[in-house]
């Protein structure tokens, strides 16, 4: 029954996180608001980011409420995680909040790799399935920033843009190695 409840809590409780995160870098990346995909993940998070604003003020044109809201979702479904899987804090409550707020922040940071390479991954898709679809503003804006300097470097071979293939392997390393190191080393603490 456990391991029920931990299943809904990490989808229910992670995808909302997912939705907050890639709100965050919407904005940041400034993608379209008229777009279908843009006015979902805004009517979903409203409720939380519209209040959170009011105390949390942006920074150099970054929504930190967001960005704060996700990462106290990622702490809330580390906690009720832990909490099913019958974790007991004991005397060491303050090493134990420091852990999993560090664990929260290192899981966004994982998470954020994952968006990225999905995005190239449905682009690249797309680019030669539909490449006119309402979604490729949106994928274009989160993806520009990290193909640009790659393709001013590597020339199209054979008419074929190399470049996501390139920041695929990219964020790979990145998740293999200084993500899997930080989280390895977040965990040690428990």
């Amino acid at each position: 029954m456990s391991d029920a409840l931990v299943f809904l809590v990490e989808t229910l409780v992670g995808l909302f996180g997912l939705v907050l995160l890639l709100r965050f870098y919407l904005q940041l990346a400034r993608a379209p608001y008229r777009n279908p995909v843009s006015q979902f993940i805004a009517a979903v998070t409203n409720f939380a980011v519209i209040p959170a604003r009011r105390v949390v003020p942006g920074l150099w044109g970054a929504d930190l409420a967001t960005l704060l809201l996700a990462w106290l979702v990622q702490i809330l479904e580390l906690v009720l995680v832990l909490q099913l899987k019958g974790y007991a804090v004991g005397s060491a409550a303050g090493m134990a909040v420091l852990a999993i707020s560090m664990l929260a922040a290192v899981k966004l940071v994982k998470l954020s790799v994952y968006i990225l390479m999905v995005a190239v991954l449905i682009q690249a898709v797309l680019s030669w399935v539909n490449p006119h679809t309402p979604l490729a503003p949106v994928l274009d804006a989160l993806t520009r920033p990290f193909l640009r300097p790659i393709q001013r470097r590597l020339p199209l071979l054979g008419g074929v843009d190399l470049s996501p293939l390139f920041l695929l392997i990219a964020c790979q390393l990145a998740l293999m190695l200084p993500v899997a190191w930080l989280e390895g080393a977040v965990v040690s603490l428990f």
